[in-house]
């Protein structure tokens, strides 16, 4: 067996971020870790959200996973670094995508829908130093999102209700581009594109994400088989089962196995 990639979020929401890796590298096989029962990490203390993503990592390492993919911005700004300075093996982080915004935006106004985490993490304003000069960017914390995404609510009108009340007041200050700041909001990226009008554009970093990853792997896979992936959650595993079809409707059941753990 081919040594598999790792890719651990707060909850289900970096299912968006495993979609993108199994479409790039198809061939190899892929270890999901979804911490649910602590979802959301954005709420948390950073040194409670570090001490859960070691706990992750040591358990998807003693699955002899290459290389680990932090499939939430929360997990990334307050640890990402601790982990590469810790363990051998590469680490993927996601970050907000202030810097494709930038040279998107034609009104100079960018709306950047995030976790509380994220938008007080240093990284996060290193990336508005860096990329946000001269630009007004207007953030909003979205808990609400998450909760969505975790209930599998990504249609109807309670989830209709809550896109319109976090988007519209940064398209009502003008924002041209909305970056989606956490690996759960993806999945309501339709939802939110519909309250958002047509000429907004939406920006999220999972394709992004998984071709770094690809770049950093020695030799990818050759076509050979399919790979059964596995797929663990902290929370409910009636749950898992009855999302996964819908957050990854191209993933056949007969290639994953979906597991409760403990940790």
């Amino acid at each position: 067996m081919n040594s598999p990639i790792g890719i651990l979020d707060s909850g289900l929401g970096g299912l968006s971020v495993f979609n993108e890796v199994r479409a790039l590298m198809p061939d190899e096989t892929l270890i999901y870790f979804g911490d649910s029962a602590w979802c959301p990490y954005g709420a948390r203390e950073a040194e409670e959200i570090q001490q859960r993503v070691f706990k992750v990592t040591d358990f998807l390492l003693a699955q002899g996973c290459k290389i680990i993919i932090i499939a939430c911005n929360s997990a990334t700004i307050t640890a990402v670094e601790a982990l590469r300075a810790t363990y051998p093996i590469p680490f993927v982080g996601m970050e907000p995508g202030v810097k494709p915004a930038a040279a998107f935006t034609k009104t100079g106004t960018i709306g950047v829908l995030a976790t509380e985490a994220s938008l007080a993490g240093e990284k996060f304003h290193q990336l508005l130093s860096t990329h946000g000069q001269g630009l007004r960017i207007i953030t909003r914390p979205c808990p609400s999102f998450v909760d969505l995404v975790e209930n599998g609510e990504l249609h109807g009108a309670k989830a209709h209700a809550i896109v319109k009340e976090e988007t519209l007041p940064l398209i009502g200050a003008g924002a041209d581009v909305l970056v989606l700041g956490c690996t759960h909001y993806p999945f309501l990226r339709p939802l939110i594109q519909e309250v958002a009008g047509a000429t907004v554009k939406i920006l999220d970093t999972g394709a992004a994400v998984a071709r770094h990853a690809k770049s950093l792997i020695d030799e990818p896979l050759a076509s050979q088989h399919k790979a059964k992936h596995q797929i663990f959650t902290t929370g409910s595993l009636k749950k898992l089962e009855r999302l996964f079809p819908a957050l990854c409707p191209n993933t056949p059941l007969q290639e994953i196995a979906l597991h409760q753990s403990a940790l």
